[in-house]
């Protein structure tokens, strides 16, 4: 499946579209009522970002009966995630991390750039480990 990275950040524009790929990895095949009691939004409103995410093909459903439920398509999914590493300018490749290679050869600005991303993230990290220190 080829998939335009234009028409897949369009449809993925909308945080409707993205918490609907959420909750049907997260908890499996659900049919448009499950997605509408678990988002609280209408049927019909779910229907419609069903269609648009089943025309870019990355949520499917095969009717059971009286029953349609939708599920990922993982496949598209990952080719998702292919584009999204192409033009990702960190070169982690998806990773999350700089390979030794890149760093090797990566400008002063883009490691600066790299290392604030860094501390941000280690922020968030101390962060949450007070909050779960504090619980306990």
């Amino acid at each position: 499946m080829i998939i335009d990275p234009a028409e897949i950040f369009k449809v993925l524009s909308v945080d409707t579209r993205v918490n609907i790929i959420e909750l049907l990895k997260a908890n499996g095949p659900l049919g448009v009522k499950g997605i509408s009691e678990k988002l609280g939004l209408s049927p019909p409103a779910i229907s419609q970002h069903l269609k648009i995410l089943k025309q870019a093909g990355l949520v499917r459903s095969e009717r059971q009966g009286y029953w349609i439920p939708y599920s990922i398509n993982e496949q598209a999914l990952e080719s998702c995630r292919e584009i999204l590493n192409e033009v990702c300018t960190c070169g982690c490749q998806g990773t999350g991390k700089y390979k030794e290679k890149e760093l090797s050869k990566a400008s002063l600005r883009a490691l600066k750039k790299y290392e604030v991303e860094l501390q941000k993230e280690l922020s968030i990290v101390r962060e949450r480990v007070s909050e779960i220190e504090a619980e306990e």
